[in-house]
């Protein structure tokens, strides 16, 4: 195919901006997102950006949780087509209990699911310290999980968006696609990749919205080199450390597509929970606090639809940084890379 091929992204958010990356060097390309520049709500700006196949796999099947072992590793190379550098790491992340939640940390144990040579380790009062020196003396059970990382998104968003800019990437803001213009886009360029997530909607049957809150934090007096995750009947959550003492402070996902603020009651838990694993957390200061809606199907899979000239790409659930660069991979692969 010409390298000056169209090609037509509708959807600026995680896999549209993996898209552009992945075609910027071969095709002219024109993005066309709904959102006001500067205001991005996408999934993928709200999220914690963990890479976590194994611990994923207590509510994912096996198949899902090896892919995303797989695209854990494009990774490093979509970062090395930044202009500036993105911050990622694979340390591993950590599963930790209170003593009178010791029965939630075994159940979460007994439902992971061997993936290849990775397994979790059974940690002690003693290796979490070694792991995590500040946790020192607060927990003495724990799973340690070694092939696991993360990413920070809101830098990998920025990035990505200087960076295509300087590629001549077209970037068109405030632009709503509804199923005449993306018909109207289909005419005019070779190919249209559909990223729109829950913009699609209206048009993708089955799409539903899962509600996703965090906090993202500075916290000054806390040092965690790897993501944590603590195991509660009521309220599990996830600290993910970020650059600068920064941690985005997340739990499980909420069965709803109310896209309002975060609630009173999830800030509170949120914070609270925090403060249980580290008493630093006491005088952190808080950046933000976001909600944001995953697009995701009835089986909470990825689907890869084309018709036509018209690729979509859409369903990835709570699994948006893990699996996007594996399935945009698989969705271009046939006709475009």
């Amino acid at each position: 195919m010409s390298t000056q091929a169209r090609v037509a992204i509708l959807g600026f958010g995680l896999t549209g901006r993996i898209a552009a990356l992945m075609l910027a060097e071969r095709y002219q390309i024109s993005v066309f997102e709904q959102a006001k520049q500067g205001t991005e709500s996408s999934a993928g700006s709200v999220a914690a950006a963990m890479l976590a196949p194994l611990a994923e796999s207590v509510i994912c099947d096996e198949a899902l949780a090896l892919q995303g072992l797989e695209s854990m590793k494009l990774w490093p190379q979509l970062l090395a087509k930044l202009e500036s550098p993105v911050f990622f790491q694979q340390q591993g992340s950590l599963i930790v209990a209170h003593g009178q939640d010791r029965g939630d940390l075994v159940s979460f144990q007994q439902r992971l699911k061997p993936l290849k040579d990775h397994s979790a380790e059974v940690v002690n009062g003693a290796q979490i310290a070694q792991l995590e020196p500040e946790l020192s003396g607060v927990f003495h059970q724990g799973l340690y999980l070694p092939c696991e990382g993360q990413l920070d998104n809101q830098a990998f968003y920025q990035s990505s968006a200087a960076t295509l800019t300087k590629q001549g990437v077209e970037i068109n803001y405030g632009v709503h696609c509804d199923a005449a213009q993306k018909a109207q886009l289909s005419q005019a360029y070779d190919w249209v990749i559909d990223c729109r997530g829950l913009g699609a909607k209206a048009t993708c049957y089955g799409l539903r919205g899962v509600r996703g809150e965090v906090a993202r934090i500075y916290a000054p007096e806390v040092t965690l080199t790897r993501p944590v995750r603590l195991m509660h009947p009521r309220y599990p959550i996830y600290i993910a450390p970020k650059p600068d003492h920064q941690f985005v402070i997340g739990a499980t996902e909420i069965e709803s597509q109310d896209n309002g603020e975060i609630t009173v009651r999830s800030t509170l838990e949120l914070l609270s929970a925090a403060y249980s694993v580290h008493r630093g957390f006491a005088e952190a200061r808080v950046l933000s606090l976001l909600a944001g809606l995953r697009p995701a199907f009835k089986d909470n899979h990825p689907k890869i639809e084309q018709q036509g000239n018209v690729i979509s790409i859409n369903g990835l659930y709570r699994h948006g940084y893990l699996l996007a660069p594996l399935i945009v991979k698989q969705a271009l692969s046939k006709e475009l890379l």
